[in-house]
């Protein structure tokens, strides 16, 4: 199946139905972590990841629910009763990006915001904030793909190897986004969802 992404621009909060709606589907330990978010306005990207997440299955795979998810060691998520299926998720101050495919993928975006001169030098990638959060979300990306941390890619980037790919996207003004994917085809411009489309069927 070919790697296929969706994106999400958060342009309002979710209401209290939406919420309550959204965390009952997630699975046991999925929500358990997002509760432990104090602040209800920080759970608002990553309910909506997963919420993406859940309906792209229903969409690709004809799953009701969302199924269990593990991490591995080095922190990727999988799902370990469905290891053919490869997924990642992304988010960030009001967007969120989703990827699924049968090939290990990582996705990333970012907001572009303010970085100080020595997160700049760190990287080395750049002198201005769209170019390090170009470099970040690469590095980001591959790092997620490949299931490796992200310390592994913070000081030097290693080029690219044989079997992997990286692409940019241009997604949202003010973002920067990009996949990263061993051995599949090349993805699909993302679906681009709308807060009213993805929570629709919430009454």
């Amino acid at each position: 199946m070919p790697m296929k992404l969706w994106a999400l621009r958060l342009d309002r909060p979710l209401t209290c139905r939406e919420t309550a709606a959204m965390l009952a589907v997630l699975p046991p330990d999925r929500r358990e972590r997002l509760l432990r978010i104090k602040r209800e306005e920080k759970r608002r990207e990553p309910l909506c990841a997963y919420w993406i997440l859940r309906l792209a299955l229903r969409e690709q795979y004809h799953w009701r629910e969302l199924p269990e998810i593990r991490v591995s060691s080095q922190g990727k998520p999988y799902f370990p009763e469905f290891s053919t299926v490869q997924f990642n998720i992304s988010h960030t101050d009001g967007a969120a990006l989703v990827g699924i495919g049968d090939h290990p993928m990582g996705v990333d975006i970012e907001k572009i915001r303010p970085v100080s001169r020595p997160a700049m030098e760190r990287v080395g990638d750049g002198t201005t904030e769209e170019a390090f959060f170009r470099s970040w979300v690469r590095r980001e990306a591959r790092t997620k793909c490949s299931g490796a941390g992200i310390g592994s890619m913070l000081r030097t980037e290693t080029p690219l190897e044989e079997d992997e790919a990286y692409y940019e996207l241009n997604i949202f003004r003010g973002y920067a986004a990009g996949v990263a994917v061993r051995g599949g085809e090349v993805p699909r411009a993302p679906k681009i969802c709308t807060m009213d489309g993805l929570l629709g069927d919430i009454r």
